[in-house]
């Protein structure tokens, strides 16, 4: 069994497990602010992480600077406590390293290849590794100094899932015994240039499954797990995944390939549909994946299950929200104050009658009492790639609720 002992997370919605969970369960959207500067001639809402983010360390100044590190290390700092012990029980060796991302530093590396073709030579401080996909998880271990597994997972908007399951597989294969894994991507003029170029942005903020979706707002996240086969205070339950390779970047319209994720993670966790008490939707407010993702939502639950996106909250945090989903997940069960709140489904409530109807939650809602607490994340991304990851509550695997 994998257990996620601690978790570090900043995102718009705050910086820090406490913050941030207020401001989800609230349904608070005002992270989502117009912002200038991104694309040619017009302000799009965005989920900037506004809060100050720590300095990196003065000894990897020179080479690892940049926004999706700070970010990083602003979620690592909230669990060092968590690592540092880990480090010194099992040793640095046994600690692997697994971390989402598809931006990476590409932001700082955009500035500089401006400066290239407007001076006609590199910046002095242009460094090609800040493009790197394995940069963020080799950043994390040279700060601790941990010499166990370590790589970067880019599947598009899956990574961050998919580094969850593979950090669990390192553990089952005996080659680590904790694994720091999760997700972190930072807004960036080229992929935000890039949704533009696909006519896949709101101007306002997105409503998704709503008969008014438009597309989707990015946004920027880290999210970090501390992830051993020592009981915690949630287990990785299960995880699924599928390629069905439909389309360059629109989904299967039936969701088959969606279906074949949530069904091999529900096998993999030893499930039943009917035990699963809510499901985070990927839910882009697009409309190709929202139709897709009710199609599939109904097929694998007839009888509904409680059911929110996220990302009208929080922006799509593209390679980050799977990784970032699964985190409110964890803070869902983690809930002590409110008893188990749930994410909320902001939306502008017009439902689209050509789409399945799903069951969303509202403010308050909670996860109901005296049963097991499994939830569900789903995170669908370019390609056919499709990744489910399953949470639930330690006491749930040892038959009490």
């Amino acid at each position: 069994m994998a257990y996620l002992n601690a978790l570090g997370v900043i995102c718009t919605l705050g910086a820090g497990k406490p913050v941030v969970a207020e401001s989800l369960f609230a349904g608070d959207d005002g992270g989502l602010r117009d912002e200038c500067g991104w694309v040619p001639a017009r302000a799009l809402p965005l989920g900037a992480v506004r809060t100050p983010l720590p300095a990196v360390p003065e000894a990897l100044a020179s080479t690892r600077d940049n926004r999706a590190n700070r970010l990083l290390l602003a979620a690592a700092l909230e669990i060092e406590g968590d690592i540092r012990a880990a480090i010194a029980r099992f040793g640095s060796t046994r600690i692997g390293v697994v971390l989402g991302t598809s931006t990476t530093g590409v932001e700082r590396a955009t500035g500089g290849i401006g400066r290239l073709r407007q001076d006609g030579a590199w910046p002095a401080d242009y460094r090609y590794s800040d493009q790197e996909l394995g940069a963020p998880a080799e950043f994390l271990a040279e700060w601790l100094d941990l010499s166990g597994p370590c790589y970067g997972i880019s599947t598009a908007c899956t990574s961050g899932a998919r580094a969850l399951i593979s950090a669990r597989r390192l553990l089952q294969m005996d080659l680590c015994d904790a694994v720091l894994c999760g997700g972190v991507d930072t807004l960036a003029r080229l992929p935000i240039n890039g949704f533009l170029s696909l006519e896949a942005l709101d101007a306002a903020r997105c409503e998704p499954f709503s008969r008014n979706r438009r597309g989707i707002n990015i946004g920027e996240a880290a999210a970090l797990f501390l992830m051993t086969r020592e009981a915690g205070p949630v287990a990785l339950l299960g995880g699924g995944a599928s390629s069905d390779a439909y389309h360059m970047s629109s989904p299967d319209p039936a969701g088959a390939g969606a279906q074949q994720a949530m069904r091999a993670a529900l096998a993999d966790a030893g499930l039943d549909v009917g035990e699963i008490a809510y499901l985070n939707l990927h839910g882009t407010a697009t409309e190709h994946n929202d139709r897709m993702e009710s199609r599939a939502v109904a097929a694998v639950f007839p009888q509904g299950v409680p059911c929110s996106s996220s990302k009208s909250l929080t922006g799509h945090t593209l390679a980050a929200a799977g990784a970032l989903e699964a985190a409110f997940c964890w803070l869902s069960l983690t809930d002590d104050v409110g008893a188990h709140r749930l994410p909320p489904h902001v939306w502008d409530g017009v439902a689209d009658p050509e789409l399945a109807p799903l069951s969303f939650t509202r403010i308050g809602d909670r996860l109901p009492a005296n049963r097991p607490h499994r939830l569900m994340s789903n995170s669908f991304a370019f390609g056919g790639n499709n990744a489910s990851l399953i949470l639930g509550h330690v006491a749930t695997t040892e038959g009490a609720a």
